[in-house]
């Protein structure tokens, strides 16, 4: 399972499009991480500004999150030594909102806390009641999949995507051999995005701060510092992560079935 201060950076995009919420109405926002490296594929690029079906592996999370109506804010997490390439993902942007850039922290939780210390005025202020935080190196996300979690977030307090982890095992030495066993039949493999209720969610993050906790991903951190329910609704096998090489043919050839 399962990040300073927000760097000032320019605005791109133009907000609207059709379905939008009332401007008084609360709207979620969508974190889309981009500040790590990903060295295991194999690229000197951040793995995220790497080529998928003819855009930046990062602008396919961009657009997928910026199609959902109730999502009203979209935050990019970059690195400083990608400013380059986050301004060419953000000039060719097809998301409906603006995309405001953050710099991230030296951790994928000060990353996280970095975002949300920039959303922070409008969470106390409610306009943004939800917070779906979303890999970058998850290109595949679909718009729907983003909207069941958002709505399952805003009914329960939090809410997470996962399948049930049928192909894990463990493996455990015993007598000088290696004795590979099934895991538990009820382990689920969590996916992003996660979301939550904003204000318990900045809340739990800043406590984890000052107690130096660092947790895998966003609901771990939650279950830690928060009382919020999560609900874990059903991911899908073709939300999976970009970790290797071979990941890329397959997102490659995923793109292409979807087309």
């Amino acid at each position: 399972m399962i990040g300073g201060v927000a760097a000032d950076a320019p605005t791109r995009g133009e907000p609207g499009g059709v379905n939008q919420r009332p401007a008084s109405a609360p709207t979620a926002a969508g974190v889309v991480l981009a500040s790590g490296s990903g060295t295991r594929v194999g690229s000197a690029v951040n793995k995220v500004y790497l080529p998928l079906g003819g855009r930046r592996l990062v602008s396919w999370s961009l657009a997928a999150l910026g199609q959902v109506p109730d999502i009203g804010v979209l935050v990019l997490v970059t690195r400083p030594q990608d400013a380059d390439l986050v301004a060419e993902v953000l000039d060719r942007a097809e998301s409906r909102v603006a995309v405001e850039v953050v710099h991230g922290g030296s951790s994928r939780q000060e990353s996280e806390l970095m975002a949300l210390r920039h959303l922070a005025p409008r969470i106390r202020s409610g306009q943004v009641d939800t917070v779906l935080i979303h890999d970058a190196a998850r290109p595949l996300v679909t718009p729907e999949l983003v909207t069941r979690v958002l709505r399952a977030a805003r009914e329960h307090g939090g809410a997470v995507p996962g399948l049930p982890a049928e192909d894990l095992v463990t493996v455990r030495e015993q007598d000088g051999a290696e004795l590979v066993e099934a895991v538990a039949a009820d382990l689920v493999g969590v996916q992003t995005p996660q979301g939550f209720a904003s204000a318990p969610l900045l809340a739990a993050y800043e406590q984890a701060a000052r107690e130096g906790f660092a947790g895998t991903d966003t609901a771990s951190c939650m279950e830690r510092f928060s009382a919020v329910p999560v609900r874990w609704i059903p991911g899908s096998r073709r939300n999976f992560k970009i970790t290797y090489a071979h990941d890329l043919v397959v997102a490659e050839q995923v793109l292409a079935d979807r087309h």
